[in-house]
């Protein structure tokens, strides 16, 4: 009787052959599982960390950052400061002054006045018959095409209600023809603000507003 054969079992049963059962540790998958999944999670969170840090860099523009991948360049407008750059100073403007109306010493008296605020003074006078008692309103500015957007609109600082025209004179002088409904030049305080706003250059856009990209 073998060794191995339990007592009392008359040797009925043995356990024969060189092999024994082997004990196996059941596979962890569920392990495998967790691992892959936590993963792929590491590398979502990775991913959006790093949008956020792009967006914290780029102040929220995204635009800047697709063209940049695309070799597009973003420019910003430029700012329309040549305008203000080319206003003459009033010291540079030579001004007619011609009475329309019916009121006797108004045009020396207004003369007199502008020449305070630093304009020099051309002729002074009635004016002609094709204005003498037809400028209904405050006062007409007149002068060539090219005192368009610089004479005439510093001129319009001191009188903000007179109406604006030009002819096919020569020259750079302009005129300032008084109405009817002329009183009094603009106060001299509300005048020189109006003339500091309409030199001071525009402020240059912010580039995320008004960004040009050109490729």
């Amino acid at each position: 009787m073998s060794m191995l054969t339990p007592p009392g079992m008359g040797g009925q049963y043995r356990i024969t052959g060189g092999k024994y059962p082997r004990m196996r540790r059941p596979r962890r998958r569920g392990r495998l599982v967790f691992a892959i999944v936590a993963s792929v999670a590491a590398v979502g969170v990775i991913g959006w960390g790093t949008l956020q840090l792009i967006e914290v860099f780029t102040g929220g523009d995204r635009t800047l950052v697709a063209g940049s991948k695309t070799g597009c360049a973003t420019k910003a407008s430029a700012s329309p400061a040549t305008r203000a750059e080319a206003l003459p100073q009033p010291g540079q403007i030579t001004v007619n002054v011609f009475n329309a109306t019916a009121r006797t010493g108004l045009a020396k008296e207004t003369a007199d006045e502008l020449k305070k605020r630093g304009f020099r003074i051309g002729t002074v006078g009635n004016a002609t018959e094709d204005y003498d008692k037809k400028v209904k309103g405050t006062g007409l500015l007149l002068g060539p095409k090219a005192a368009v957007d610089s004479a005439l609109p510093v001129l319009g600082t001191q009188l903000a209600d007179a109406e604006r025209r030009t002819d096919a004179r020569t020259g750079t002088a302009v005129d300032l023809i008084l109405g009817d409904g002329f009183k009094s030049l603009t106060a001299q305080p509300d005048a020189d603000k109006a003339l500091a706003a309409l030199s001071a250059p525009s402020p240059s856009p912010s580039p995320g507003k008004n960004a040009k990209k050109s490729c």
